[in-house]
């Protein structure tokens, strides 16, 4: 007799991720044009026709050494400075790419705050506080999840500050 394995569901980590916690959650796939011109999150805010305010990108940087995410609205740039101090630190610099894909198991324009390989340090911006619910990746390019903000920090042991910048 073979042995049973016990199949994954269907999706990515991080919609997999909110279905065992039973977040309410929706998806929203589009077609990703590489050609586009514009960065992920600007592509999927204008392809979706969401306010590009509700649309959030998944950043890694390195503060004091340590890899940790920030959860920005596309429209904005975030402010190492201000990561850096949310989380207790004194200097943050964006991570390598390589290493914010081997860290979080996804690649460079579909990283999720959600599912990652190894749980790292989180930061929402506070304006995601601001809508009652907001996307961010689902952990592959063209791939996004809607879900509350509030939700978002709860799952990701996030801590909220003002990190984004217009």
């Amino acid at each position: 007799m073979a042995a049973v394995t016990k199949k994954q569901p269907a999706g990515t980590p991080a919609l997999r991720a909110l279905v065992r916690a039973g977040t309410w959650h929706e998806v929203r796939a589009y077609e990703h044009d590489p050609r586009s011109g514009l960065g992920f999150g600007e592509e999927a805010a204008a392809v979706l026709g969401l306010d590009p305010a509700r649309v959030f990108k998944t950043l890694v940087a390195s503060v004091d050494g340590a890899l940790t995410v920030a959860v920005v609205p596309v429209a904005g740039r975030l402010d190492l400075g201000a990561l850096a101090g949310a989380v207790g630190g004194k200097r943050a610099v964006m991570a390598d790419p390589a290493a914010a894909e081997r860290a979080t198991g996804y690649v460079v324009g579909g990283i999720s705050p959600l599912g990652q390989r190894r749980s790292l340090r989180t930061v929402v911006d506070a304006s995601a506080l601001d809508h009652p619910t907001v996307l961010v990746s689902a952990g592959r390019r063209g791939l996004d999840v809607e879900l509350a903000p509030a939700d978002l920090v709860a799952l990701t042991g996030a801590v909220t500050a003002a990190v984004a910048r217009p």
